[in-house]
């Protein structure tokens, strides 16, 4: 017989959707200077991540999300060594970009201190020891003022982000200004990779917005999706370069570079996921193709 739940965690996905979490305990609920900050353990998903009431990783399976994130664009480079992170709070973006024995430095920058302090404590399972490693190193300031006051330039710029709600942490890091700013701080081969919202039916206004300001600034842009169990349904992610086409890649060149670089088998990305994660269904192709907003900072986009 299966565990019943002692109480219920629910998520307002958006006005008119919302879905629920047995939850066997509360590891943590408490707020930050930027955000709520929530810490469970559930039933069906172990642990889980809450940040202002959206769900931003779980346990079982934040591997998906992780290495459908991070492996598209560290694949796609030749020779990634030099890697940015903005947000990632959990240290499995940071974890997934050391697996990679290219990676000479990784740069995590998340604003939130208190975040990455909860989840270094509660959640080990979730970053496996990745901010102790000699290549790491994290900042706690704002992305866009290290950006701007950098002259570093890195192969890979990965932003795991909580979504662009007005007034929230992040949202001034999905506008068209920010992504001209990364295209300066990528190198010639530089690759620029991000979560870019739902794609399920009805909800899928911040992935063609993200898509298409991403489509005014680099050459090359290249939307993509799977599903993520813990935030009901399908996700969309965004791959952008001014010269690399994950796409010119066959799954046996990915599978080789997996084998090669990889220091450990990955459990969701390989060769034959890479071509079915590009492979977006036609209803959302079609909806790429009609809806052409672009985000400003003047008019960030409401989730």
């Amino acid at each position: 017989m299966q565990n019943e739940a002692s109480a219920w965690f629910t998520e307002h996905v958006s006005g008119t959707l919302a879905q629920q979490f047995g939850v066997e305990s509360i590891l943590y609920r408490g707020k930050s200077r930027f955000q709520t900050v929530e810490i469970f353990e559930t039933l069906a998903f172990g642990k889980m991540l809450v940040l202002d009431g959206k769900v931003q990783s779980s346990e079982k399976d934040e591997f998906i999300y992780h290495e459908a994130l991070v492996h598209p664009a560290m694949v796609t480079h030749p020779n990634p060594e030099r890697v940015f992170i903005a947000g990632g709070g959990e240290g499995a973006t940071l974890r997934e970009v050391l697996v990679h024995r290219t990676v000479k430095k990784a740069t995590m920058v998340d604003i939130d201190e208190e975040v990455i302090r909860l989840c270094r404590e509660l959640l080990p399972s979730f970053h496996q020891g990745s901010f102790d490693d000699s290549r790491a190193e994290v900042f706690y300031v704002d992305a866009l003022k290290y950006l701007k006051e950098t002259e570093e330039k890195f192969d890979v710029v990965i932003l795991d982000l909580p979504d662009p709600v007005e007034g929230g942490p992040a949202y001034l890091l999905y506008t068209q200004n920010f992504y001209r700013l990364l295209k300066s701080r990528l190198k010639e081969e530089g690759v620029l990779c991000l979560q870019s919202g739902s794609t399920c039916i009805g909800m899928s206004q911040v992935f063609t917005a993200v898509n298409h300001t991403l489509g005014t600034v680099f050459a090359k842009v290249f939307p993509y999706e799977t599903d993520v169990p813990a935030f009901g349904g399908a996700w969309g992610f965004s791959l952008a370069s001014e010269a690399l086409d994950p796409l010119q890649l066959t799954p046996q060149e990915i599978d080789q570079r997996i084998s090669t670089r990889c220091r450990q088998p990955l459990r969701f990305y390989d060769g034959l996921t890479h071509q079915g994660l590009f492979c977006l269904p036609k209803h959302i192709r079609e909806e790429l193709n009609r809806e052409k907003r672009v985000i400003t900072e003047n008019e960030p986009i409401l989730v």
